[in-house]
């Protein structure tokens, strides 16, 4: 399962152009049909299996086809051997018709992508970054780098830039942009981010917006990175754990990314372990964040795993998940570590409850998940896909 259905395919919210000719996108049906496109791959699908899978009749099929490739978005893929009559037409999806850009902007780190719509990355950038460098810079690293990443298609030395939003590329779908919460990513607006309260109550969709002049949708990190995963393949519930400047999680829970009722859930690194422990920027004591960061800092990798678990077991308690994903640039760095002492706990956490194990992996996508992640914030609702 790669996450939830959504209300069907819609323009990412924000003001702006750019984009793609999305008539063909403005309905459900339109978007049923190129998600099953998107999944057949080179080897394309016929019209009559996408009826067939679909529920529309042969007739509706056809128009909605007929309308995708008129704007570039499917193309014939050859013919294929028939039960009976002549051979059948196989159509595809045209992955370079449309792309998006996913931004990881992190508290020292800006990184953006490029991706098709297939989320194949095809262009990529990152810079240095001090998110509390004010709203002005950030916006402004933000812009000039989804700016230079470089174009689909681009020289092998990969230097020619995507054009600014002055000449905006007509393939873009728009921008998601993932950061650390706690946000509203309904509204597109930050609340007192994680050791940076500056910015409580900063409307960054809207002001990225008007700098990039393209839509963009704006969620956690964590919330990005569990809708990559998902879009990509990784099925049932599962609780995606992201270790690097901070600690948080994303959750899927059958299938769909799970926000909360005011898109608050996943604030895993701010559950209390050690109520005297050390003080945490959240203004907690004791949190798995604190001590976990705290024991990356002085080399104890164990125990920085072993305090993850802790804070794993828990969410496994709680939720019932089955499986726990690891990921982040502190992950990357010693996964085998993290993956195991992590692993440790929860076998402990499983033989005192009597229950199986919940696996521990480590996530796909290494040290760019989020922004992949980020890019899939656009790129789902055009596939019929919550999570944008």
């Amino acid at each position: 399962m790669r996450g939830g259905r959504g209300p069907g395919p819609t323009r990412p919210a924000g003001p702006g152009g750019g984009g793609v000719n999305l008539l063909a996108l403005r309905s459900h049906n339109a978007a049923l049909v190129l998600d099953l496109l998107r999944a057949a791959g080179d080897e394309g699908i016929s019209r009559l299996e996408l009826a067939e899978r679909t529920g529309l009749t042969p007739q509706a099929v056809s128009k909605i086809t007929a309308r995708l490739r008129e704007d570039g978005l499917a193309a014939e893929a050859g013919r294929r051997a028939s039960t009976g009559g002549k051979p059948r037409t196989v159509l595809r999806l045209v992955p370079e018709a449309g792309h998006a850009v996913g931004v990881h902007l992190d508290r020292d780190e800006v990184r953006a992508v490029l991706v098709d719509l297939r989320g194949t990355v095809v262009g990529e950038r990152r810079a240095a970054l001090d998110l509390g460098a004010g709203a002005e810079a950030v916006l402004g690293a933000v812009r000039e780098t989804v700016a230079g990443v470089p174009a689909a298609g681009a020289g092998e030395d990969g230097n020619a830039p995507r054009q600014g939003p002055a000449r905006p590329d007509p393939t873009l779908l728009g921008v998601g942009v993932a950061l650390p919460g706690p946000l509203d990513h309904a509204r597109g607006v930050l609340h007192r981010v994680t050791g940076f309260p500056e910015w409580d109550g900063f409307p960054l969709r809207e002001a990225l917006a008007g700098r990039l002049g393209v839509p963009v949708v704006v969620d956690k990190d964590t919330n990005a990175a569990a809708l990559g995963l998902a879009a990509g393949g990784e099925g049932g519930s599962f609780a995606y754990l992201h270790l690097g400047t901070g600690l948080g999680a994303g959750l899927v829970i059958g299938g769909s990314v799970h926000r909360g009722a005011r898109t608050g859930a996943g604030e895993f690194g701010h559950q209390v372990i050690q109520l005297d422990g050390p003080p945490c920027t959240c203004g907690n004591r004791g949190c798995v964040e604190a001590l976990c960061l705290a024991a990356v800092a002085r080399g104890d990798l164990d125990e920085a795993a072993r305090v993850l678990g802790a804070g794993a077991a828990n969410l496994v308690g709680l939720l019932d998940i089955d499986v726990v994903l690891l990921g982040g640039r502190t992950v990357a760095a010693a996964p085998e570590a993290f993956r195991d002492g992590v692993g440790a706990v929860l076998e402990a956490h499983s033989r005192r409850t009597g229950q199986d194990t919940v696996p521990v992996r480590i996530a796909d996508g290494g040290d760019r998940a989020v922004a992949v992640g980020a890019a899939q914030l656009v790129l789902g609702p055009v596939f019929g896909r919550g999570g944008g």
